[in-house]
């Protein structure tokens, strides 16, 4: 608890110089223990809390479940340490794996990419270490959107061919995630005809997902999110009427609480008005979503895809009103 409690007084006034060094001591701690090649105890407790963090934030801040996983990610440290069988390592090594990816995803919504890089990289090492490709399989993909949002799409793409590579051609939920993520990046990387394929094989294997690879969680590919990954891939090939399609979807199977995705899907929807040629539209629907943001979501995913939208803007535009109203949100 004391541990818990420090995590969340370094987090609550965002990601800082000091919440960094708590981040990454934890981190590098366990990554110590890998390296050691002992085995842990009984994990049940923490499995079950990997799980209940897999359901996401639940209209929470980020920071606050950020350090609530990261007390309990440390607390995997003695299991490694301390010898045990084989089997209880694995279960461990998965555990540790799904919660370090957990914690880069939540860095990664909130803008610290170096940081997400770091627990990305811990994550691929005790997903391949437990066994489990699916799970180093749905780790690669995950961190190959830290590249596809961030400006890096191509590095995205072989990140994202990497997982499928991994993850195999049966319809599972890490080899879903990774052909729509590299569908997103491939349409970003000005690449159609890849795109359109990985999105047809992501359509393909969505279909054929069982109802528990179809659960609405991190871990997991439900239609919703499937329909989020369409949306970006459709938006970025210029193709509006199914972006549309989906983002329609997808808010529809989206639960109020759900910041970060309805506002990213509200951004697309905004990217498709300037596409169709209704840049001020697109820009009054960008400014409301910043507008309404609570103060945990300012920086990181959503303030990067609304850059994206303006940077997309013709400098001729940038004179206008909306475009103008967007810019200065942006740069406030």
């Amino acid at each position: 608890m004391n541990r818990r409690k420090l995590l969340r007084g370094a987090l609550a006034a965002g990601l800082t110089a000091p919440a960094i060094t708590a981040l990454s001591t934890t981190r590098q701690s366990l990554d110590s223990a890998l390296a050691a090649d002992t085995p842990p105890a009984d994990l049940s407790d923490l499995e079950a809390a990997a799980e209940t963090y897999g359901y996401g934030y639940h209209g929470q801040a980020p920071t606050r479940v950020l350090a609530d996983l990261v007390s309990d990610f440390a607390d995997l440290r003695p299991m490694i340490v301390t010898p045990q069988p084989i089997a209880t390592r694995v279960r461990v090594c998965r555990t540790a794996g799904q919660m370090a990816g957990m914690a880069a995803i939540m860095l990664h919504d909130l803008g610290a990419r170096k940081e997400a890089r770091g627990w990305f990289a811990t994550a691929s090492r005790a997903a391949r270490e437990s066994g489990d490709r699916q799970l180093h399989a749905w780790v690669l993909a995950r961190s190959a959107m830290l590249d596809l949002n961030y400006g890096a799409p191509q590095a995205a793409a072989a990140r994202a061919e990497q997982a499928r590579h991994i993850a195999g051609t049966r319809p599972t939920a890490a080899s879903t995630l990774a052909a729509a993520v590299a569908a997103r990046a491939y349409a970003l990387a000005r690449q159609p005809d890849q795109a359109c394929s990985a999105v047809a094989a992501a359509d393909a294997y969505m279909e054929r997902l069982d109802a528990n690879a179809r659960a609405d969680t991190w871990l997991t590919h439900a239609e919703q999110k499937h329909h989020v990954h369409l949306s970006h891939a459709f938006t970025a090939l210029g193709d509006t009427r199914r972006a549309r399609d989906s983002q329609q979807r997808a808010m529809e199977l989206s639960a109020p609480t759900s910041t970060m995705t309805r506002s990213l899907l509200t951004i697309d929807a905004a990217a498709c008005d300037h596409h169709d040629g209704d840049t001020e539209q697109a820009c009054r629907r960008a400014v409301t979503v910043l507008n309404r943001l609570p103060a945990a979501y300012h920086t990181g995913l959503i303030h990067q895809r609304a850059t994206d939208l303006y940077r997309s803007i013709p400098t001729l535009q940038h004179r206008e009103d909306a475009v103008r109203q967007l810019r200065d949100i942006l740069t406030a």
